[in-house]
């Protein structure tokens, strides 16, 4: 399988940016190196090691890396702290940091060249922060240039407006030494019917998308296609009407078509021919640079929690991990289903369904 390196490191770039982010963004320059795997820009078939350095590595600097007794609410910092038995924070905050994600955006990202040689469309962005909010119709036909708006946002975001909206908000949160979430929503186009599987729990691909999205640092909600809307409206609204098209039977979908995709491409676990919808809800960085009450864990006096360098805002950052490890399990679940040893055998077995 052909392995583009450069597209990578372009989604590791795209990772450290959009408006809000915080002064790591400024000491990291973020690339994949490969340890194993590839060879003459190609997957040779083995296990594939990449590694992306941090230019940044001062855990033994006790000066600039000393210990944490205020744990910040929010984190990790105070379970970790109590599980582990230890009043200094520092080596919880450091193993939960979302610094991690980078690995898993280089992971997704070379899933995804996978996806691509199968013709599989894969595309996140920021859909909301607080209540500026865009609900975007994403078809092939627009797909390209739904793209093109979104990196041309600061908040990956495509549309002006609310990009325009959402970069003030982000503003008055910094002036206000506090912090931002939001949602991110990914789109996946192309996909073939039956990914994933009815038969067991671990097999469901809702599931195993969820979990994957839930388990980014700060996301606290998960939803397909209309979510938690399902919750109040009838069945009568909730469920796509199928119908049937004979132009379309060469197509994915075999010929089966619906009017509307409120299931988010995923029924009974399994996609359904339609696009694959996901929305994750990012809570607000929990770092503030004004504190919040906390608890001295050595006195268990009151006091204000530490602060870590961090963003004002991330969801920029975090639709461009969530698209992509959406796309690492939409990629699992295609070799899952069609295997092969060769690109073009599971090409072949693809499009011959």
């Amino acid at each position: 399988m052909p392995v583009d390196t450069a597209f990578i490191n372009a989604e590791l770039e795209r990772r450290q940016g959009g408006y809000g982010r915080g002064g790591r963004q400024r000491i990291e320059t973020d690339h994949v190196e490969w340890l194993g795997g590839i060879r003459q820009g190609c997957a040779t078939g083995g296990p594939i090691a990449l590694l992306v350095p941090n230019r940044d590595s001062r855990l033994d600097d006790l000066e600039r890396t000393p210990p944490v007794h205020r744990p910040r609410p929010g984190h990790a910092d105070l379970a970790g702290a109590i599980k582990y038995g230890t009043d200094d924070c520092r080596n919880i905050l450091e193993r939960a940091s979302a610094r991690q994600t980078a690995a898993r955006t280089a992971a997704g990202a070379l899933a995804g060249c996978l996806l691509r040689e199968l013709d599989i469309d894969v595309l996140g962005y920021v859909a909301a922060v607080r209540n500026v909010c865009v609900d975007i119709e994403v078809t092939p036909d627009s797909l390209s240039s739904i793209r093109t708006a979104r990196d041309a946002s600061s908040m990956y975001c495509p549309d002006d407006a609310a990009t325009a909206s959402m970069e003030s908000m982000v503003r008055a949160a910094k002036e206000d030494k506090d912090t931002l979430g939001g949602l991110c929503r990914v789109h996946v186009l192309g996909c073939p019917v039956g990914l994933g599987s009815c038969m067991t729990r671990a097999e469901c691909l809702d599931g195993r998308l969820a979990g994957a999205v839930m388990s980014i640092q700060a996301f606290k909600s998960v939803e397909i296609g209309l979510g938690r809307e399902v919750a109040t409206r009838p069945g009568s609204e909730v469920h796509d009407a199928i119908g049937w098209d004979e132009s379309q039977r060469q197509t994915r979908t075999k010929g089966y078509v619906r009017t509307s995709n409120r299931a988010g491409g995923i029924e009974g676990g399994m996609t359904n021919g339609m696009p694959v919808v996901v929305t994750g809800a990012m809570k607000p960085i929990s770092t503030l640079l004004r504190g919040m009450p906390s608890v001295d864990l050595r006195t268990h006096e009151a006091t204000r929690s530490d602060y870590e360098r961090s963003d004002v805002c991330a969801v920029s950052a975090a639709s461009v991990v969530m698209e992509h490890v959406v796309g690492f399990e939409i990629a699992a679940a295609v070799m899952e289903k069609f295997g092969g040893d060769t690109i073009d055998e599971v090409k072949g077995r693809v499009h011959a369904g």
